[in-house]
């Protein structure tokens, strides 16, 4: 049992080395997925909840009213799933989120088209034979993407999307060209992104995104995020993410 958001969370997840587990990139992600409270809105590839979870909380803290929709996540894996269920409810959050086994390249089959307003990804950093695969197989799944790749994402979200609806990931800053020219073959367009870098005189290591389905052109690129200051300090902006 692990504690996140400086306790305002209590997660299961695997242990080190045998499954995805809550790391900077997720934080970041939930704290940059902001939509409105009566949103319809997605996490795809959820594993063991963590993302739709802070949304859920943050949406809790912030509504002056409980009938908004659940936050819905699915993972293709039951094992994660079981997780997520257990994290919700560990929370009290059960009646604000739905999580499912489903593979979202079967999205045709499992949702009708433009279902949701707002889609949330941490997709799989590489795909096979990018880099080297691991052992487990839980973890080339949500790092080598085994079991689906960007096309695939993309393509989901898209179709799952309304028109306007929104996009969010955190992805590779060495793969934000290749997203870029994938998302636009799909009439999804980046509209906002972040850079984050480890330090200010480092390059990015990831980047997030906002992109957004039949949109115009035109995108607002973020002052950049630092994980650390000059004094080896968490910067302010990272430690906010980490907020309610």
């Amino acid at each position: 049992m692990n504690d996140i958001l400086y306790g305002a969370l209590k997660m299961r997840q695997p242990e080190e080395g045998t499954g995805p587990r809550v790391n900077v990139d997720t934080i970041l992600l939930a704290d940059y997925a902001r939509f409105t409270v009566r949103a319809r809105a997605l996490e795809m590839g959820c594993a063991h909840g963590a993302i739709s979870l802070i949304l859920a909380k943050r949406r809790l803290a912030s509504a002056k009213f409980a009938d908004f929709p659940p936050i819905d996540g699915i993972d293709i894996n039951p094992e994660l799933i079981g997780m997520a269920r257990e994290n919700a409810v560990l929370n009290g959050l059960s009646e604000h989120v739905s999580f499912a086994v489903a593979d979202l390249r079967e999205h045709r089959s499992l949702y009708r088209a433009e279902t949701y307003d707002a889609v949330i990804m941490n997709p799989p950093y590489d795909e096979p034979g990018r880099s080297r695969r691991s052992a487990n197989d839980s973890v080339a799944a949500a790092m080598h993407g085994d079991l689906c790749t960007l096309r695939d994402v993309v393509a989901a979200a898209k179709y799952l999307l309304r028109n306007s609806g929104k996009f969010f990931l955190v992805i590779r800053a060495k793969r934000l060209g290749e997203l870029s020219f994938i998302l636009h073959e799909h009439n999804v367009k980046i509209k906002r992104m972040r850079a984050v870098h480890p330090k200010s005189d480092r390059a990015a290591s990831v980047v997030l995104v906002e992109a957004v389905r039949a949109s115009g052109d035109g995108v607002t690129v973020e002052p950049p995020l630092f994980i650390c200051g000059e004094d080896g300090k968490y910067t302010r902006s990272l430690l906010d993410a980490y907020r309610l």
